[in-house]
């Protein structure tokens, strides 16, 4: 029925502020997208856009118009999934981006393990400690770590890290346990990518700068460094849990340990999430939490 025609054009457009990106989230040309939205506005008799060469914005009468063609798809978005749900398996292809280290000591594991699980699902992962947005670049989703700064897409809480500073028996028995903050001073602490480590003091979080002989933006490599008894470190629980429960490595100033921060899924703002994308994030989240 022709008065279908452009509206989900209409509302990719009217989502994204943007006809280059309605065209990347429809899969479709930025000229066809143009071509049906003209028609929509020469079918209705008013003006949906203003348009420039920098900006796309809705008209009055636009914003009004897409209100109600957006209930209108999300219905239709519900009884797709309704039908969708009849299908005892998940199929079709999952794309989604996650932090490097977290991602390969983790998250890849699980996703492994799905595979195994739903044989009619393909996945790609790219891992990546930028933030990629996520509809431009066509990610389903991504696996986030600590605090998110505010936007506009769907956050799912999945588990929560927390971080551990530590050292080695041999180091503490050699140079003393800190016992205050002000104690790092007198230790080599072993430095990551930034300056500073976060503690929480007085039920407020500070950060300290620290200093030492090494500094490497890799975790893997600074887990050695204080294995070798080397020094003191800061790092995300997963680095270390294994060699603090063995008794290879002991947490210090536990005692200003700042609060566990959120590791999530991130997805754009959609009112059906895919079958086959809930599920998978669905699998992540139970093996987050044995």
């Amino acid at each position: 029925m022709y008065i279908w025609e452009g509206v989900s054009e209409f509302v990719a457009v009217a989502q994204t502020n943007s006809f280059t990106l309605a065209s990347k989230q429809l899969s479709s040309s930025v000229a066809h997208i143009s071509r049906q939205v003209t028609a929509l506005e020469a079918r209705l008799k008013i003006k949906l856009f203003h348009r420039s060469t920098r900006k796309v914005a809705l008209t009055q009468s636009g914003e009004m118009y897409y209100q109600h063609c957006r209930r209108v798809l999300d219905n239709l978005a519900d009884a797709q999934k309704l039908v969708s749900n009849f299908h005892e398996t998940p199929t079709g292809d999952v794309r989604f981006t996650a932090p490097v280290t977290y991602g390969e000591e983790v998250i890849m594991p699980l996703v492994n393990d799905f595979l195994l699980a739903y044989p009619d699902i393909n996945i790609r992962v790219d891992l990546s400690n930028q933030r990629a947005d996520l509809l431009y670049e066509g990610y389903d989703f991504a696996i986030r770590l600590g605090h998110l700064p505010d936007s506009n897409l769907i956050a799912r809480k999945l588990s929560a890290r927390k971080l551990i500073v530590c050292a080695s028996p041999t180091y503490l028995a050699k140079h003393g346990t800190p016992q205050t903050l002000n104690d790092l001073d007198q230790h080599n602490c072993i430095i990551g990518s930034a300056d500073s480590w976060r503690f929480r003091h007085n039920n407020k979080n500070q950060q300290l700068f620290v200093h030492g002989r090494l500094r490497c933006n890799s975790g893997y490599a600074l887990v050695d460094a204080v294995r070798k008894d080397l020094g003191i470190i800061q790092l995300p629980d997963y680095y270390l849990q294994s060699y603090i429960d063995s008794g290879e490595l002991i947490p210090v100033l536990e005692q200003f340990q700042q609060n566990e921060e959120g590791i999530w899924a991130i997805y754009p703002d959609k009112h059906y999430l895919p079958n086959k994308i809930k599920v998978l994030i669905d699998f992540i989240g139970q093996g987050l939490q044995k």
